[in-house]
């Protein structure tokens, strides 16, 4: 719906929604998920077959996130070996959760990154925790 304000110049765009989350933003994500490839969910659906009805899920997608109706499946439990031995726990988002997290983060990202201190690794691009351990091993040469 486009309503106009006292000035016929400006429109404003608004939605029967109450959050204003895109079509084209929720297929971007999707692009984004896509690339990283990942395994399936707990409902056992893959990219693949996400694809195979990508319209109508990207649909239900955007219609429950941006309606605020958006509730996450569970994650699919898988053990992974650790280094040292023993076993740590890994949990599998569905693709269209992870499509919906790739969504907030885009959203997100550009407002927070610049509230955090250029020394804040944690999950941040193009920082990790190597880069973190990197300038470490600097300081450390310095001290």
């Amino acid at each position: 719906m486009i309503e106009t304000t006292g000035n016929r110049k400006m429109q404003i765009y608004t939605t029967d929604k109450p959050f204003n989350i895109t079509k084209k933003q929720v297929y971007e994500a999707y692009k984004a998920v896509k690339s990283n490839a990942g395994s399936a969910g707990v409902d056992g659906q893959t990219i693949d077959q996400f694809d195979s009805d990508l319209r109508s899920n990207l649909y239900k997608l955007w219609n429950r996130m941006s309606s605020g109706s958006y509730f996450p499946p569970p994650v699919r439990a898988v053990s992974i070996p650790k280094r040292t031995g023993g076993q740590r726990i890994l949990g599998v988002p569905t693709v269209a959760d992870r499509v919906a997290q790739m969504v907030v983060k885009q959203l997100i990202e550009p407002d927070l990154d610049p509230i955090f201190l250029a020394d804040s690794y944690g999950s941040r691009v193009p920082l990790s925790c190597h880069a973190a351990k990197q300038k470490v091993r600097i300081l450390r040469l310095f001290c």
